[in-house]
Order: C-alpha cells, then sequence, then structure tokens
C-alpha cells in the first residue's frame, strides 16, 4: 500500500513538474506576456475532430524539448473548437473563441499558430508540419 502511494505521488509531481499551462483568455495572455517580456502562441485547434490538431499537439506541444523552451519564452493561448457535444465549451469560452477566430483567424483553418505580441501584434503564422520540436520552436521564432 505504501509502494502504490509513493509511486502515485512521484507520478503526480512528474506529471505537474511537465504539464504544460494553456491559458483561453486574451487579456489575460497579454498581461502575462507583458510581465514576463514573452510572445504569445495563440492556437486554433478542433481538439476532437481535427487530425492535425491531434498530431500538432502530440507531436509538438506535447513533447519535453517543446515544453521547457516555451516556459522561457512562450505564453501558451488555446482557442479550441471542439465538435463533440461531450467536449462542448461554456457559452463564456466559446463567445471568447469566437472573437480571437473573428481578429486572428478568419479564414477557419486549423490548425492554425499565430505568434503574437503583448500588443496583440501578428508576429508570424504557421500550421501543422511534420517537423521536429526543435524546428518548429524555430519557425515559431523567426
Amino acid at each position: 500500500m505504501k509502494k502504490i502511494l509513493l509511486i502515485t505521488i512521484l507520478l503526480t509531481a512528474f506529471s505537474t513538474v511537465n504539464a504544460q499551462t494553456w491559458l483561453t483568455d486574451l487579456s489575460e495572455a497579454k498581461k502575462q506576456a507583458k510581465d514576463e517580456n514573452k510572445k504569445i502562441v495563440l492556437v486554433f485547434q478542433g481538439s476532437d475532430w481535427c487530425t492535425p490538431c491531434i498530431k500538432l499537439d502530440h507531436e509538438i506541444w506535447q513533447s519535453a524539448e517543446f515544453k521547457e523552451y516555451a516556459k522561457k519564452h512562450f505564453v501558451m493561448l488555446k482557442a479550441d473548437f471542439p465538435r463533440k457535444k461531450k467536449n462542448r465549451l461554456s457559452k463564456e469560452q466559446q463567445a471568447k473563441n469566437n472573437q480571437l477566430a473573428e481578429r486572428y483567424n478568419r479564414n477557419g483553418i486549423f490548425p492554425f499558430v499565430v505568434v503574437i505580441d503583448a500588443t496583440g501584434k501578428v508576429l508570424q503564422q504557421l500550421s501543422y508540419e511534420a517537423v521536429s520540436p526543435k524546428e518548429y520552436i524555430k519557425k515559431l521564432e523567426s
């Protein structure tokens, strides 16, 4: 029993340390970016229907290399557009995501990654690419 408890505590601690913080509010992201002198990586995704979105999440966002880099350089902002009823967002969050799409993703591209500064100015735009996390970071920074 003690071993199971210890393993559970260690796994929880590891997953928390390695977790990536995703914001869902642009105002909060801008404030954090300004306070920490970081860029904002805004990700438009369809988490339960968009295959390239899911690949981008698994291959890049969840990679240890990207997470470590992002902690020091980016504020991560997610605008998710799930389709399944069980994943439906609150009306408030859906409205926020719709406003983000109206401003930064008018063509409805998924996945769509926009790098912006703390004022909201667009610095870079990307989508899914089958590259390494290191290569994707270079593209985000270019």
